[in-house]
């Protein structure tokens, strides 16, 4: 089953647009987990456990296991999710981007290794960079970075070249040439409405990941004013640190889902 479809089956089991994102910080873990060896893996756990149910995606940072040598965690995590929550889909955000060759190997690190239906790209390098992840067996998805949510894309996302942003140029390439070469998607920062408005009229249906809803300051209801796809659906909404860390207590996963039923509850599939 291609990325698309199984997002199409995740909108309808979960009823909820909503991503949840795994970024573990032992920093903030629950004083009950703090100290186990495998704190990490108990921790995302518990917040799939809790969350799955309602979320039609979740969606790890690598960064957040591999600076700690800690991606056998990420490893069996992500099996976790494959195994027993088979209508979750299961995004990488690894933001990869490299030269042909290397960029095969991050396609089986992504497909392979972590079974990821899907992972973050960066388009910078062109067309070149982003086949391989299309190339490889299996149908897994790619989602290219278009205009992100921290205020630092404007140094290059919102440059003018032939009279338009350049994350409308990546826009363009992407729901007019790549996706031609198999399922993707794109990475649009719910901090920036307007610009998900813009992003949306150019690419029609196909899915937006949508990160800043939560502690960076996004609002669901205006996503979905915003970035919902003609047909309906369309989106992938991800809140991470207002999930996970909703409390820092041995309630840590209920306040968890009750933090995620809230936001889910503004984004209806």
């Amino acid at each position: 089953m291609g990325f698309h479809d199984q997002l199409q089956r995740s909108w309808s089991s979960a009823g909820s647009m909503l991503c949840v994102g795994l970024d573990p910080d032992p920093d903030r873990y629950p004083a009950v987990i703090a100290d186990a060896p495998d704190a990490t893996e108990r921790f995302c756990r518990a917040i799939i456990d809790a969350t799955a149910d309602i979320a039609c995606a979740f969606k790890p940072q690598i960064a957040y296991f591999a600076s700690r040598g800690d991606e056998d965690a990420l490893e069996n995590i992500c099996h976790y999710i494959r195994e027993a929550y088979p209508n979750v889909t299961l995004i990488l955000d690894a933001k990869r981007g490299d030269i042909g060759s290397t960029a095969t190997h991050y396609a089986c690190e992504a497909f392979d290794r972590y079974g990821a239906h899907a992972v973050t790209v960066n388009p910078y390098m062109g067309t070149d960079s982003v086949e391989p992840f299309f190339d490889h067996p299996g149908d897994g998805g790619v989602i290219l970075l278009c205009r992100t949510s921290n205020p630092g894309g404007d140094d290059f996302q919102s440059l003018v070249a032939d009279g338009s942003p350049i994350y409308t140029h990546v826009a363009r390439k992407v729901a007019e040439e790549w996706s031609q070469l198999g399922d993707c998607g794109l990475v649009v920062g719910a901090t920036y409405p307007t610009e998900l408005a813009d992003v949306r009229s150019i690419v029609g249906d196909l899915p937006l990941l949508v990160p800043g809803v939560g502690a960076q300051g996004g609002d669901a209801a205006t996503v979905m004013e915003h970035g919902a796809a003609p047909a309906g659906r369309g989106l992938i909404v991800n809140s991470s640190r207002a999930v996970l860390y909703a409390s820092d207590g041995a309630d840590f996963a209920e306040a968890a889902r009750s933090e995620a039923l809230r936001t889910a509850s503004d984004l209806p599939a």
